[in-house]
Parts: C-alpha cells; structure tokens; sequence
C-alpha cells in the first residue's frame, strides 16, 4: 500500500459514528435503534465512497506525472 494514500476502514469508522451517538433520554428504543442503523450504513457508504475517490485521485495524480514526465523526455529528447 501506498504511503500517499489515505484509505478509511468503513466499520472501525461507522462503530466510532454510533459510539459517539448517546441515546436521548426521552427516546424510544426502536427509534434510537433505526437512527443507530441509519448512521452506521451512511457512515459505511461515506467512508466507501471516500475511499473510491481517493484511488480514483490517486491514479489520476498518477496519471499526471507520468504525464508530465513524457513530456520532458519527448522535449529534451527534440531540443
């Protein structure tokens, strides 16, 4: 793995979503349970997503320099 490259794992981060997500003093059990469950998957997409952009830009990035490498050898090389 690439040391540029920031990668999130999407359960360790959706458990610290749900930790840090108290439930409320008046709330019904179930709905504290479906709210749970609803930041736990949208937690799990977003870091998913993240992560799909993240190589995406990664080898983009890549792309670039490799890019502008040739470019400097085709330059020098017919300069």
């Amino acid at each position: 793995m690439n040391d540029n490259k920031l990668t999130i794992d999407a359960d360790q981060f959706a458990a610290a979503i749900i930790a840090g997500n108290p439930k409320q003093t008046n709330e019904d059990n179930k709905v504290y349970i479906k709210r749970q469950l609803t930041l736990y998957l949208e937690s799990v997409l977003l870091a998913n997503d993240f992560n799909s952009l993240e190589e995406n830009q990664f080898g983009t990035a890549k792309e670039k320099q490799r890019q502008a490498i040739l470019e400097k050898i085709i330059e020098h090389r017919y300069h």
